[in-house]
């Protein structure tokens, strides 16, 4: 019996390149904003593109705040976070001063760039990773595989254990965190061709 997925729609987000995405490899994930569906999911996708407050303020008027803790710290269900909706799994985010989920022990903050000729931010295009740790997220993607980004805030975790990709850009930042049942990638997965499809199939197959 396939996993039921579901894309959690709090209003900010890139939703319909990522359902492409998964339909693409035969899995039709639920989008929604309603709880009981959250609550039914067996793995979540938090995506988002946006002002980290905002969402954080959607996600509470939404009512799904206590449902993704639920979810997440007490059911364990793995979930995906994808560019905004990784950071929001962090403890707190520069861009607005806002206090996250706080499910990973990390910050959110801003590029601070010095060579503004070359460094654009936001920073958008496509930049390598390099793979931390082992992790079946990374099965079959090979170590500095280019990612596609667009984003102007960056991840910093406080334990090193948690960091699953980091990459440069004049500085270099967190990519990718893991933690438990808890994913959180920066670059966009969904616009990465061939080697973004390989790392959602292998969430899929968590």
């Amino acid at each position: 019996m396939r996993a039921k997925i579901v894309i959690v729609d709090y209003g900010m987000g890139n939703i319909q390149s990522v359902f492409r995405k998964f339909s693409l490899l035969g899995i039709t994930p639920l989008v929604s904003n309603d709880v009981s569906v959250i609550k039914s999911a067996d793995k979540l996708v938090l995506p988002g593109v946006g002002h980290f407050s905002n969402a954080m303020e959607n996600l509470k008027t939404l009512g799904l705040y206590d449902i993704l803790n639920d979810s997440v710290l007490i059911r364990k269900k793995p979930i995906l976070g994808i560019c905004l909706g990784m950071q929001l799994m962090t403890n707190l985010s520069e861009e607005g001063d806002a206090v996250g989920f706080g499910w990973v022990d990390a910050k959110v903050k801003k590029f601070r760039i010095n060579n503004t000729l070359e460094f654009k931010v936001p920073h958008v295009g496509w930049n390598q990773v390099e793979i931390k740790k082992e992790s079946m997220l990374m099965t079959g993607i090979d170590n500095l595989s280019e990612f596609y980004f667009v984003h102007a805030y960056v991840c910093k975790c406080n334990n090193e254990a948690d960091v699953l990709n980091v990459s440069n850009y004049e500085m270099e930042f967190d990519s990718a965190f893991e933690r438990d049942n808890i994913f959180g990638v920066q670059y966009h997965p969904e616009k990465s061709f061939e080697v973004g499809k390989t790392l959602i199939n292998n969430f899929i197959q968590l």
